[in-house]
């Protein structure tokens, strides 16, 4: 089996995040690049499948600037057989679609059996590019992934949904899934992988995108804090309703 993984490189949330002088996005001079949490995740779930079949191919595809080479080596390091580097420079896209549209062109010949993708990114958070790759790919989909099956060249996964509510799902292959958080335990890159990694086949390719993005970053900005004091005057009745209100509208804790 065929697995594709994609793995996003977004800044660590230890990291002195400060808005860039033209609010387009922050400065990145002072920033610790990391692995996308959920995405260890997918990359954990692809190994596994593939240990589990005792064959396959594991593949880290990254869109991103030469620093997100870093996470793709820790996807080898973990035991992932090559990796593909899209190069991307800033301003870098924020549009599900137009990113979607860049995994396309570039995995459409790779023919995957399977492309798992983590639930949502720690920055953006659309949690959409998956799902949007596995229709533009003919692919089945299916998202928030708690636990998978191979059998008899389908898939079986468990997805989460509301309430403590839980589906089980059949898919043909091909199948684009976004994996949950918590599906399994993530493992650590041994030193054995870590110098293997370095000899690992990892890809550059480069793609001229001439697809406007629908959607864009208009301004970052870190939020006022204020306070506000409002005296609720007249009659019984009217300071419940009015109460009400400000839990529901303002508070938004009802």
């Amino acid at each position: 089996m065929k697995i594709c993984v994609l793995v996003k490189q977004v800044p660590g949330s230890d990291s002195p995040l400060k808005i860039s002088d033209d609010q387009s996005w922050i400065n990145e001079e002072n920033v610790n690049f990391i692995t996308n949490e959920s995405d260890n995740y997918a990359v954990e779930e692809a190994l596994q499948l593939k240990e589990k079949l005792g064959e396959g191919e594991v593949v880290a595809v990254s869109l991103g600037p030469e620093r997100t080479q870093r996470t793709i080596r820790e996807a080898l390091s973990k035991g992932a057989d090559r990796g593909i580097h899209i190069e991307e420079s800033y301003p870098y896209a924020s549009d599900p679609l137009q990113i979607a549209r860049t995994f396309a062109s570039v995995l459409e010949g790779e023919q995957f059996d399977l492309i798992l993708s983590g639930l949502q990114s720690d920055d953006f958070g659309f949690g959409q590019v998956g799902v949007i790759l596995g229709e533009m790919l003919g692919m089945s989909t299916s998202t928030l992934v708690m636990e998978t099956e191979l059998a008899d060249g389908k898939m079986k996964v468990k997805r989460e949904l509301e309430a403590g509510w839980f589906q089980w799902v059949n898919l043909d292959l091909p199948a684009s899934i976004s994996i949950q958080s918590g599906i399994n335990t993530p493992r650590y890159p041994s030193l054995k992988g870590i110098m293997g990694a370095k000899k690992k086949e990892l890809n550059k390719v480069s793609v001229d995108s001439n697809n406007e993005p629908r959607q864009s970053i208009s301004k970052v900005y870190i939020p006022k804090k204020t306070k506000r004091t409002e005296m609720i005057v007249g009659t019984v009745d009217y300071q419940v309703e009015r109460l009400v209100e400000v839990f529901k509208k303002d508070l938004r804790i009802l």
